[in-house]
């Protein structure tokens, strides 16, 4: 003690000193303390919340409805139901009206959903709906009426497709499509296949939408030789420009080729350029079958039309 006051100090506010540094220690280790605690059951909190929100996510999975797309491994993009059973294209309804009654319907049902499609991938503008004859309503794609094959049993079957070389599995893009109607020209006579007047069904090809496609009896293999440079011609018999996507599956991809005619592109079906005809104005329409010289001038092509001739 007289030690300490030989230098000046005071044992009291020495201990004084060592109380206060002793109790701020304690404080901050307790105000540690109380930090991590609250951190932890913040991520805690946090990590409750996560979990809630993803079973909930889970649970509450949007259902299908309407059209679906599906992936199929020989036909590669599919249109199915919600459940993803198979719907069909019929040649036979190219004007957009369901030709398939009675016992056809039998074994082909008509598929119909009043739900807009939750497929994001699917274009609502493409999807529609008829009302038949007898009042009942069939879903439409790109103003095919859309049907059922009975003898698809599993999900993913696509037994109905090339039936009777009429009926296709639906697709959102097909290139080309098959018709399956009565010849009309534009001078109002009825035609057969062979192009001599009368009644009867005849085969051929469309667009996508039903809108018949031509050939140019002169033209040569790839070769469209009707064509102006300046186009001017072109609303007459315009030409068809598409891509070479999807196909009926009664013809093959090495049968079409795109050519370049001052400047659009061309689609060709074994050689032959494809045209419209400009006053075509319905889908299923096909009056440019009595134009030219004779009917048939201007030909409607099928799968058995032979390949165009050289150049």
């Amino acid at each position: 003690m007289e030690y300490l006051k030989n230098y000046g100090l005071n044992w009291g506010n020495l201990l004084r000193a060592a109380n206060v540094t002793g109790i701020t220690k304690t404080l901050n280790k307790i105000v540690m303390l109380i930090y991590l605690k609250k951190t932890l059951l913040a991520v805690l909190y946090i990590a409750l919340v996560i979990t809630s929100s993803c079973k909930k996510s889970a649970d509450n999975t949007t259902p299908k409805k309407g059209i679906q797309l599906a992936a199929d491994a020989k036909f590669g993009t599919i249109i199915t139901d919600n459940s993803g059973k198979t719907l069909y294209m019929f040649a036979n309804d190219v004007a957009g009206t369901p030709t398939c009654t009675g016992g056809c319907e039998t074994v082909w049902p008509l598929y119909y959903s009043a739900d807009i499609s939750t497929d994001l991938t699917i274009n609502p503008a493409e999807v529609g709906e008829i009302t038949r004859a007898d009042g009942r309503k069939q879903s439409t794609y790109k103003g095919y009426p859309l049907y059922y094959y009975q003898s698809d049993v599993a999900t993913g079957d696509t037994k109905g497709d090339g039936v009777g070389g009429i009926w296709f599995v639906a697709k959102p893009d097909y290139s080309l499509m098959l018709a399956n109607a009565q010849m009309i020209g534009l001078n109002g006579k009825l035609y057969t296949s062979t192009y001599a007047e009368g009644t009867g069904l005849t085969k051929y090809f469309t667009d996508a939408s039903g809108r018949t496609l031509y050939a140019f009896s002169p033209d040569k293999n790839n070769k469209n030789t009707f064509t102006k440079a300046d186009l001017s011609n072109n609303t007459i018999w315009p030409v068809y420009e598409a891509e070479v996507k999807s196909l009926p599956s009664i013809i093959t991809k090495d049968m079409i080729s795109v050519i370049d005619v001052f400047g659009k592109k061309q689609l060709a079906y074994k050689g032959w350029p494809l045209y419209y005809f400009g006053q075509d104005t319905k889908r299923g329409e096909n009056k440019g079958s009595s134009v030219g010289p004779a009917p048939g001038f201007w030909p409607m092509l099928n799968a058995a039309t032979t390949v165009a001739p050289a150049p």
